[in-house]
């Protein structure tokens, strides 16, 4: 099914590539493929305790096939003041949609470093939202909140930069759980890679 197919179903606008203007940490706004996401979600399941944070959340396309698929609480990180905007019209749209679900589902603007664990989050998404820089201290955070909290959790990368690969081979407390292909892909990067904390 065409992405604009798939947003016409949820309620919401995602396509579309959003570029920053001038020098940024942050990378452009592209939304993971619906094709991608229904080939990780056939082999990667969330349960009803699950609770996932998508950092770098655009638009919301991932928060919301989370939240429709699995009715779990999604929060979704943006520091692009527009597309923030363009997610919180998407929330409204899809709410009238999916007002059955009673999971909730937020997004928070501002930038991913400065974004506080909860306790209860779990699932953490990146499609190369930004530099490695900002990537590691991102992790630290989560790391930290691990410790603190201890609890199984995941790290999810779609398309993975090999700087951050680099980065999360050298992390003994977490372990790479599984590698996800999208089928028909002519990338070989086209992957997701999965790692776990446990």
């Amino acid at each position: 099914m065409a992405d604009r197919n798939f947003d016409k179903l949820l309620g919401i606008k995602t396509v579309g590539i959003r570029e920053w203007r001038g020098k940024t940490n942050y990378n452009r706004y592209e939304a993971t493929p619906y094709k991608a996401l229904e080939a990780l979600f056939q082999v990667y399941k969330l349960d009803k305790n699950d609770r996932v944070v998508d950092f770098g959340s655009g638009r919301g396309r991932v928060a919301f096939y989370i939240h429709n698929r699995f009715h779990v609480p999604v929060t979704g990180i943006e520091a692009n003041p527009t597309t923030y905007d363009e997610a919180l019209d998407n929330k409204m749209r899809y709410r009238h949609k999916a007002k059955h679900i009673k999971a909730p589902i937020r997004f928070e603007y501002g930038l991913a470093e400065d974004y506080e664990i909860k306790p209860e989050e779990n699932v953490f998404y990146f499609f190369n939202p930004f530099t490695v820089e900002i990537f590691k201290k991102v992790f630290n955070n989560i790391l930290q909140s691990l410790e603190k909290h201890p609890r199984l959790a995941d790290v999810v990368l779609y398309y993975p930069m090999p700087k951050y690969k680099e980065f999360l081979k050298n992390q003994k407390s977490f372990r790479t759980l599984n590698k996800i292909r999208v089928p028909g892909a002519d990338d070989i990067r086209e992957k997701f890679i999965i790692y776990r904390f446990d």
